[in-house]
């Protein structure tokens, strides 16, 4: 028996449509590995209707009064909570993700991001009005930049929807947003629920490929350009936006260290590694992957963190207990795989290091010691659950092996020591530092790294001033 598979569709403006040349590409489930969608693999025709339903959307949304715009994205949220249960059967579906465990930590963080930047709306300042010069008053207007071109990545397709799409909208911008090529349903979805209270043109969505993405970003309508996706993806987008001289705003890949001292709280520094090194699979470019312990603790450390990965539950969905779903695909199953299949003889797997079951792409909780700091997977981003541990002698050794990465996203620190806690927070080069925790946002911070980690910010008033201009105006009195 054959099981019809469900039609998803771009949303440009205003309206669900099939690929202009009507082709499409199947949608599958990582916890299966079985398609249950197609979705359409856009080309430049659907591109360019996208792009131009934005453009002609823009001048009327500019124009909306912040109230306004507010108002909207308030009711976005709302609709977006009354129908939380098909979201959720959505995005879980989509990606593979335990559902009560979804429904628990990335919907309500949504909701509240969306909401946030519906208030945001309405508080963009400037200086103060002034005589610079004699006779002449000076003033600051911010202004929407114009059309986002927005790629949101496959490991939280939802959440990193609204973190383009709501700072966007907020500022006064229209958006053609691009979601992932595998996990393009609960955009989809976000489609519909918008669709219902913006006006037309003002959201689009088109789904597609790597191909898709590139047209894209490089249409000569968007006056920006935004990306959450791999390094490689983010200096093409920048190589491209260079030739317009597009705005580029890129969110890339991380390789957090976590500096454990040896006056740290030991149990709480293994809980809080553990869940933030497996949580979504370690599918996140802030994930608590590279442990810098100290040597007192050390032996300590590894020991338990290794018992309690051992006790993290993954394969099973219908595992209440289970934290984690599958890797996203099989090539990234594959990747994963591979730095532990490749590992040194002086590395040893203290737990995990294996596939889990042969249906979906699940990967067990994985913990790896005695590595170097020139060893491949210090290095490079894993983007799996996989956390690294390595023994430092002083904080300025923690300090150098810490920094001496590519990535600049984000970092934590573990000690009972204010002075070591400040000390660190300074000298780390990453765009955050959690101190005796790993991995909560707050829609009211930015997020966002250095070196290739990208630049510019998600979130916070810092992430809403990305999607703005500034006007400087003058008059004679």
């Amino acid at each position: 028996m054959t099981t019809e598979l469900r039609r998803l569709r771009n949303y440009i403006d205003g309206e669900f449509r099939d690929a202009a040349d009507g082709r499409t590409t199947e949608v599958v489930n990582p916890a299966t590995g079985e398609a249950y969608a197609t979705a359409p693999l856009s080309g430049a025709a659907d591109v360019d209707a996208a792009v131009a339903a934005a453009e002609a959307a823009f001048p009327t949304w500019r124009d909306a009064t912040p109230g306004t715009r507010q108002q909207a994205i308030l009711k976005i949220a709302d609709a977006l909570e009354a129908r939380a249960d098909e979201f959720l059967a959505v995005e879980c579906e989509n990606c593979g993700k335990p559902l009560e465990l979804t429904r628990q930590e990335e919907l309500p963080m949504m909701l509240d991001q969306i909401r946030f930047f519906a208030g945001a709306a309405r508080m963009l300042d400037g200086k103060a009005a002034g005589e610079y010069m004699e006779g002449l008053t000076s003033f600051v207007r911010r202004e929407p930049i114009g059309v986002c071109a927005q790629v949101a990545p496959w490991n939280y397709p939802a959440m990193m929807a609204v973190w383009k799409f709501a700072p966007a909208l907020a500022a006064g911008n229209t958006v053609v947003l691009k979601p992932s090529d595998t996990t393009p349903a609960s955009t989809v979805f976000l489609a519909e629920v918008m669709g219902a209270i913006l006006p037309k043109g003002v959201f689009n969505v088109v789904c597609g490929d790597r191909d898709t993405g590139r047209l894209l970003v490089e249409h000569r309508t968007p006056a920006m350009a935004s990306i959450t996706g791999s390094v490689r993806a983010g200096m093409e987008v920048a190589a491209s936006g260079a030739k317009d001289l597009k705005r580029v705003h890129l969110e890339l890949g991380g390789k957090a260290p976590c500096v454990v001292f040896d006056d740290a709280d030991i149990p709480a520094a293994v809980e809080g590694i553990r869940d933030g090194g497996f949580f979504n699979a370690g599918q996140d470019c802030t994930a608590a992957t590279r442990v810098l312990v100290q040597e007192g603790v050390h032996d300590e450390f590894v020991q338990a963190l290794a018992k309690a990965a051992a006790e993290v539950k993954t394969g099973d969905l219908s595992d209440e207990d289970c934290f984690y779903g599958p890797l996203n695909n099989p090539t990234h199953l594959e990747k994963v795989a591979g730095f532990i299949d490749r590992l040194p003889a002086h590395a040893k797997v203290e737990a995990g290091g294996e596939r889990v079951g042969d249906r979906g792409y699940f990967y067990a909780p994985t913990v790896v010691s005695g590595l170097k700091q020139d060893d491949e997977i210090i290095q490079n981003e894993v983007f799996g659950p996989v956390i690294t541990v390595q023994k430092f002698t002083d904080e300025a050794q923690a300090v150098q092996w810490a920094n001496d990465v590519e990535y600049a996203l984000a970092s934590s620190v573990w000690t009972t020591d204010h002075g070591t806690a400040m000390r660190m927070s300074r000298v780390l080069d990453f765009g955050c530092v959690w101190i005796n925790t790993h991995i909560p946002l707050v829609a009211e911070m930015p997020h966002g790294g250095f070196k290739k980690s990208g630049y510019g910010k998600d979130l916070s008033m810092y992430g809403l001033e990305d999607y703005t201009r500034v006007k400087h105006v003058m008059t004679a009195l």
